[in-house]
């Protein structure tokens, strides 16, 4: 098990290295994380619902995800309430207040062990990664993914320190020190995170840590940026660049609030004619030749807030210029003339009206559609893949459908209301190299560069593990694996 002194220091990243590396070795890994907090998140093939981060480290351990890989999922849609999903399925909306009260933690730390279980008689090692601190000592008595987890499953576990926050000594020594007895020996090392520059000045550090600790440094990992793997978190969206580069096609991706699936845009992200940004700034917005709106989990507040903000009205502006304007999920909901929730299911709106681009209505559901699927894009036939997780259904207000994707069951999808402007469930449609080209043509005579996605995603993996085998203890951290299975 791989903890953490705080959120963000890098277990997700990790813990899909760690199993690519153990594959590698002939183990039969598989990645676990009993409770994940994440807008971000993926249709299994079963077409149910787990967190993306715990999908992409089944890729890694070279497995379909399951959502026995991640039993509960929260995906937040205000400051104070969650969509909880338990097994892959919606089960409500829950307040912060009554997802904590003791006897929903017990029933849900009972839902984590059995899907722990169920998955450990298939697969070892179980990978597993605990969610943001193991010392917040107000959550401790609910933890249901942490030390608690630890305990109760005896996992040899690492505690991760993220030395380019700094404070590092501070927060590994405070984090192990509230500790109580019986979690503390589950610590078998620690590892420092993300250090810039010679690893080699870091020796006396390491044994700073361990003579306060007592528990060993099994390594330190370097900093980098030559190895990609998708984040979990929308925190590091801000720091893409805005600057308009000159020679690129420029696609602004609407910043919303609660922004989901946002790895939607990471295969566009990389192509060589694209410079791609986010923002939620009007003027940055309508510099960019392509304007997208993202998925959302919360639509009806996300459009109030672009509304606010003037983002609507520049969106306008820029399809009177001629510019491309396309919407995924959440933001092909907002594209059209309205959306009615007659359900409650966002909040207690039961209705507002869209931006106006396209002639349909959306009205939220009960159920939520998960699944994948496979498609034509605008009648080409070249067959394409992706994937759907909403709950809403979007109808045409005109006879005249124009539809956008058809699906290989005779189905539909999306609206195509010009080559300029059009919108869509299926997350993952950029993920593929027809939709892209299509999305470009116009605004560049750059020729594509032939790119295989699922290649370029296993060498990622195989460059992290080679990473991880340099700088870990590997043959250490093995060592307690097999102690822990047997004791």
């Amino acid at each position: 098990m791989f903890v953490g002194t705080a959120s963000d220091v890098g277990k997700s990243v990790l813990c899909a290295g760690i199993c690519r590396l153990l594959k590698q070795d002939g183990l039969q890994p598989a990645p676990f994380k009993g409770q994940n907090m994440s807008n971000n998140s993926y249709a299994t093939p079963d077409g149910l619902e787990i967190g993306r981060a715990q999908a992409v480290q089944a890729e890694a351990a070279m497995l379909p995800p399951h959502t026995d890989m991640n039993p509960i999922l929260l995906k937040p849609n205000s400051n104070q309430t969650s969509q909880l999903v338990i097994n892959g399925k919606p089960a409500g909306q829950q307040s912060a207040f009554s997802y904590f009260r003791k006897d929903n933690r017990a029933k849900l730390f009972d839902v984590v062990l059995e899907a722990f279980h169920r998955l450990s008689q298939q697969h070892f090692p179980i990978v597993m990664e605990g969610a943001g601190s193991i010392s917040e000592l107000n959550l401790k008595s609910r933890d249901i993914t942490n030390m608690r987890l630890a305990v109760a499953t005896n996992a040899a576990t690492f505690l991760v320190g993220d030395i380019d926050k700094g404070g590092v000594f501070a927060s590994v020594y405070g984090s192990i020190a509230l500790l109580p007895p019986e979690e503390k020996k589950q610590i078998k090392g620690i590892i420092i995170n993300k250090f810039r520059g010679d690893i080699r000045l870091f020796e006396d550090g390491k044994k700073i840590i361990e003579d306060l600790t007592g528990i060993p440094v099994v390594g330190v990992v370097p900093y980098f940026k030559d190895i990609y793997i998708e984040e979990e978190d929308a925190v590091s969206l801000r720091k893409k660049a805005t600057v308009v580069k000159e020679g690129m096609v420029n696609i602004a991706v609407v910043l919303l609030e609660r922004i989901s699936n946002f790895t939607d845009f990471n295969h566009l992200e990389r192509d060589h004619r694209v410079h791609l940004y986010y923002s939620d700034q009007p003027d940055e917005i309508e510099k960019a030749d392509i304007i997208i709106l993202p998925g959302s989990k919360n639509t009806i507040a996300d459009l109030l807030s672009i509304r606010k903000k003037g983002i609507v009205t520049s969106i306008h502006k820029a399809y009177e210029a001629g510019k491309k304007i396309i919407g995924v999920c959440g933001g092909y909901q907002m594209l059209g003339q309205e959306i009615e929730d007659p359900h409650r299911v966002e909040g207690r709106q039961q209705a507002i009206p869209g931006i106006g681009l396209f002639p349909v209505k959306t009205i939220m559901a009960k159920e939520k559609k998960t699944i994948q699927c496979e498609f034509t894009f605008k009648n080409q036939a070249t067959i394409c893949k992706g994937y759907e997780i909403h709950m809403g259904v979007t109808e045409a207000l005109v006879e005249e459908e124009k539809t956008l994707n058809q699906f290989n069951n005779g189905q539909k999808d999306g609206y195509w209301l010009s080559d300029n402007c059009w919108g869509t469930y299926i997350h993952g449609i950029f993920d593929n190299a027809t939709v892209i080209d299509d999305l470009l043509a116009g605004l560049t005579d750059k020729k594509a560069v032939a790119f295989d996605h699922a290649a370029f995603k296993e060498e990622q993996f195989d460059k992290l593990a080679a990473v991880l085998r340099n700088c870990l203890d590997i043959d250490y951290i093995k060592s307690t694996l097999l102690e822990h299975k047997t004791s």
